[in-house]
């Protein structure tokens, strides 16, 4: 295994928020609790020690999700855990993605799992749970009914609507056909197609397939799945929902956090009057009137928070110290520290998922072979192009020396008089002359990418592999095309190369046993 690190800064991928964040930029103090790193967790443990949650109905609906599961005796112990007080949660969420979506989510998972083994480490007197919130409330359904494998689109069709998580299953064995012809016959492949087969076929909905097949994979490290569309946990939530929804208690709170955050960084979020979601069969409609105080504790399981609430839902019943998540989530969580001081609720400690590159051997050999460094990597297609055909080219193609030279004789002829005119007239024509001479050296590049024209192309090949569609492997790529390759040895391999406290983006080259 090769592993290289560059900053994230140098990947030129991430917003400005995320880079402030990783160097614990002052002025982002007043939107988090504490910057992450391991010793700030001792004060985040002691304050949410001090904020009470229902361990015992935690507890009991964990189990009961879990029922028809085979969960491995790790996670069965962490279950248990939580009924214990010095147990604490480290929590990631994610939307109900086909065949896990983009790779990223991996990486959420992992990072979640190594924290909480950094955590008890650090702290052993003290338990850390993984926790994966599954989003089943979610209702874009667009954004989760497809992957991109192999430069394709494989696709679930439904007419379905509502949340995502309470969607049947009928119909998806052509999904699956499409998956086969995809993969092919390899012994990987087989035992993918018998995971989703199982997920997909044998499960009604499609939350209960996603928690199958997230702890086919993860549950062997002791993760423990949670979906928080469950009346007895919403009944916790009772005051905040009728906060939100009967006198709008949170617009102005948030709404003023997030505009004092836009200052300098783009906000992610918008909050509205009414932040919940009204569910109903095959429904997830918007709350803007007409919702009493007796509906809502009659029914609490019909309202769903938004992206915005969703945080305070989380931080209300579980015994969480970290939220994991990407760029995104940690700026819109960021937008809710005063809601959190307003309730108080202790504000979770934000850490960023691990990002990564993974390239294979022939990749990395290709990129040798052209002497591209890991950060040339991260350079737009032209920018690569040209750096090598100036690296490569017999003759020097700048021009820099020669116009130096020239700028000297402008400026020889400028000494030769005071007369404001004639030195604004001889300044002109200098910059006529270095306009000029950047033309001719694009020219001279031109003509150079010509002789190197078979070895460009091999570059655009090898930079459309790494970022599909102009974006980061992670956020396009599913996992499937590594699983192929690596079989179970792939979440070991990341698992073994991650560490969520490092600051840094991450380029691994498994080699394939």
């Amino acid at each position: 295994m090769k592993v290289a690190e560059i900053s994230y800064q140098e990947t030129n991928k991430f917003s400005k928020l995320v880079l402030d964040y990783l160097n614990e930029d002052e002025q982002l103090k007043p939107f988090i609790n504490h910057f992450p790193n391991l010793e700030n967790f001792e004060k985040q443990i002691t304050e949410k020690h001090n904020h009470l949650v229902n361990r015992d109905i935690l507890v009991e609906v964990i189990k009961q999700q879990n029922a028809s599961f085979s969960l491995s005796e790790k996670s069965k112990n962490n279950i248990d855990l939580l009924a214990d007080k010095n147990t604490f949660t480290v929590t990631t969420g994610h939307q109900l993605c086909l065949f896990t979506g983009p790779l990223y989510f991996i990486y959420k998972l992992i990072s979640t799992l190594n924290l909480a083994e950094q955590l008890k480490a650090k702290y052993p007197k003290n338990n850390f749970i993984p926790i994966f919130w599954m989003a089943t409330e979610d209702h874009d359904f667009q954004e989760i009914n497809h992957i991109n494998l192999f430069g394709k689109k494989i696709e679930w069709e439904a007419k379905q609507s509502g949340a995502v998580g309470r969607m049947n299953l009928d119909g998806f064995e052509s999904v699956l056909e499409d998956l086969k012809k995809a993969l092919g016959n390899s012994d990987n492949a087989i035992q993918l197609i018998s995971l989703f087969e199982n997920a997909y076929l044998k499960h009604n909905n499609l939350a209960d397939a996603t928690r199958y097949f997230v702890n086919e994979l993860f549950g062997k490290y002791g993760l423990v799945i949670l979906d928080g569309d469950d009346r007895r946990l919403k009944q916790q939530f009772l005051p905040i929902i009728k906060k939100d929804v009967l006198s709008q208690g949170f617009e102005q709170t948030i709404s003023n956090c997030s505009e004092n955050l836009a200052n300098e960084y783009k906000a992610q979020a918008y909050v509205r009057p009414i932040n919940f979601f009204k569910l109903s069969d095959g429904k997830r409609e918007l709350i803007k009137e007409g919702v009493g105080e007796k509906e809502i504790e009659e029914n609490p399981e019909n309202f769903s928070p938004n992206v915005l609430l969703r945080p305070l839902y989380q931080e209300t019943i579980l015994p969480n110290i970290a939220y994991i998540g990407g760029g995104a989530e940690v700026a819109y969580w960021m937008q809710l520290k005063t809601a959190f001081e307003q309730e108080n609720i202790p504000f979770p400690i934000l850490m960023l998922r691990n990002s990564a590159l993974l390239i294979d051997c022939k990749q990395d050999k290709k990129r040798k072979d052209f002497e591209i460094s890991i950060a040339d990597l991260f350079l737009d297609e032209h920018q690569l192009h040209k750096k090598f055909v100036l690296l490569s080219a017999e003759a020097t193609i700048s021009l820099h020396d020669e116009f130096d030279k020239m700028k000297l004789v402008y400026e020889s002829i400028m000494n030769k008089t005071t007369d404001a005119g004639m030195q604004s007239s001889i300044q002109s024509q200098l910059q006529k002359q270095q306009k000029s001479f950047k033309q001719m050296e694009q020219k001279l590049l031109k003509l150079e990418k010509q002789k190197f024209e078979s070895s460009l192309q091999q570059i655009s090949k090898l930079k459309l592999q790494l970022f599909p569609n102009s974006s980061l492997q992670e956020r396009y790529e599913n996992f499937i095309p590594l699983y192929l390759k690596h079989g179970e040895n792939f979440i070991e391999i990341l698992k073994a190369n991650l560490n969520p406290l490092n600051p840094n983006f991450v380029v691994l080259t498994p080699k394939i046993k």
